[in-house]
């Protein structure tokens, strides 16, 4: 395998054929069934041009492995999830660049009951047995393949998030991702008016990326519900596992705020439980988390940490800034899921009554300075240096990054996966003092980073 940095810290991904090609595809399937150990396999797909000669290569590797295969063909993240939990697979593979451009491609890796494998749950460790298992010679008994339709139960599993079913407008932009293929049989069971964009899945995705948290990607729906006047709006990711919202005006709401009210419903069923949110969130998520009974923890950033923190500590629900919200579906499944989040959101509506721009309205009642990228050259020294200076906040932790706290402002500092990036997150309790010690703190990386 060349040399190229496609195991990433949450899953692999690459260009296709340069870094990522069928002949790494079958090694990756083959190393990920040995790893595992399990009997079973579930195998889904994206509709990116390059996804069927992939997923075919890793199919191959798995049986290979004398491991037996359960093809479940085009599917969302989420419902690859929903399959491995409900068949009892010993895991599952997603051939998935999520929202990158067509093209990438890449694989998401779980084990039994969805459990993802990650950086630091195994993935470094399959990454390792590529080479070796790609050469070794095929098992003497190799595994069997069925296939197996991912949708059955898949709606009503969603449904299971909420209870409110409100007749409302809705405009859903899917990117052409796969996000439609469990989504249309749910819509099939609400009575939703529907302004329906980009449904039909292309992995060349000829609209627009399906990345809803670029807000170049966002302008359709936007235009959308403006024109259709629509309730609200959600926009889709590639593979399904992300939702971000927009209001009855067109206004997109940042995703920790989406957190603040889909935990109040949450809460509201299972009243004093746990709600994980992102560190990088708004001290507004804790608040209304509190505030609803509900006992609120900090988590890092990224699915497989949130996902073994909620098994860990018995949250019922999380989100993220990126748009990933997770529910305990059941005792045995965590998962994020776009079309979950939808009917959350229908569930705060229709118990609300009111439109979605007066719930989000004060929780805005903090300055955020959104996330901010600076190129540094020696990210750990530039980090070091920052925490040194401010050791006398009220609380400085190094759970993702480095989040300093103090009692009008916090920011967190956290270094990229893939490139020497710091991203700044900052919020104050005012726009003047926010704008003061974002700039403060950009102008002091900057020379660090050039010193």
């Amino acid at each position: 395998m060349r040399a190229v940095p496609i195991f990433k810290a949450y899953d692999i991904r690459g260009l296709v054929p340069e870094e990522l090609d069928a002949d790494t595809a079958y090694g990756i399937g083959r190393a990920t069934a040995h790893f595992l150990g399990a009997p079973e396999i579930a195998v889904g797909r994206d509709a990116r041009e390059s996804s069927p000669e992939l997923s075919e290569a890793v199919i191959q590797g798995i049986i290979d492995e004398g491991v037996d295969v359960v093809d479940l063909g085009l599917v969302s993240t989420p419902m690859l999830y929903y399959a491995v939990d409900r068949l009892g697979s010993g895991g599952g593979i997603m051939v998935t660049a999520s929202h990158n451009p067509a093209a990438y491609n890449g694989f998401k890796l779980c084990r039994q009951h969805a459990i993802p494998v990650g950086e630091a749950s195994g993935l470094r460790e399959i990454e390792a047995l590529v080479d070796q298992r790609r050469s070794a010679a095929p098992a003497a008994a190799p595994g069997r393949r069925r296939s197996e339709d991912a949708s059955v139960g898949y709606a009503e599993h969603v449904l299971g998030v909420g209870s409110q079913r409100p007749a409302l407008h809705v405009a859903i932009d899917c990117g052409n991702g796969m996000a439609s293929v469990g989504l249309e049989p749910l819509l099939e069971m609400l009575p939703l008016r529907v302004e329906r964009l980009y449904f039909e899945p292309d992995g060349r995705f000829p609209n627009h990326q399906a990345d809803p948290l670029e807000l170049e990607n966002l302008v359709d729906l936007q235009a959308a519900v403006r024109s259709s006047g629509a309730d609200f709006g959600v926009a889709f990711d590639g593979d399904g596992d992300r939702a971000i919202f927009v209001d009855e005006s067109g206004e997109p709401i940042s995703s920790d705020l989406v957190t603040a009210v889909l935990a109040r419903r949450q809460l509201a069923s299972r009243p004093g439980s746990l709600v994980l949110y992102d560190l990088r969130s708004s001290r507004a998520v804790a608040e209304e988390i509190e505030s609803a009974g509900g006992r609120a923890v900090m988590c890092r950033v990224g699915h497989s940490f949130v996902k073994a923190q909620m098994r860990e500590c018995g949250a019922i629900f999380a989100g993220e800034l990126s748009g990933h919200f997770y529910f305990r579906f059941s005792d045995t499944l965590v998962a994020d899921d776009g079309c979950a989040a939808l009917v959350a959101m229908l569930d705060v509506l229709g118990t609300e009554r009111r439109p979605l721009s007066e719930i989000i309205a004060p929780l805005r009642r903090y300055a955020a300075s959104g996330e901010i990228n600076s190129r540094v050259a020696d990210v750990d020294r530039v980090l070091e240096q920052i925490e040194a200076e401010h050791g006398r906040a009220g609380e400085v932790s190094k759970l993702d990054g480095l989040l300093v706290r103090y009692d009008d402002w916090w920011f967190n500092l956290r270094p990229s996966n893939t490139e020497p990036v710091l991203r700044l997150n900052l919020e104050a309790e005012s726009l003047d003092r926010m704008t003061r010690e974002r700039d403060r703190l950009l102008l002091r990386i900057q020379e660090l980073a050039g010193s």
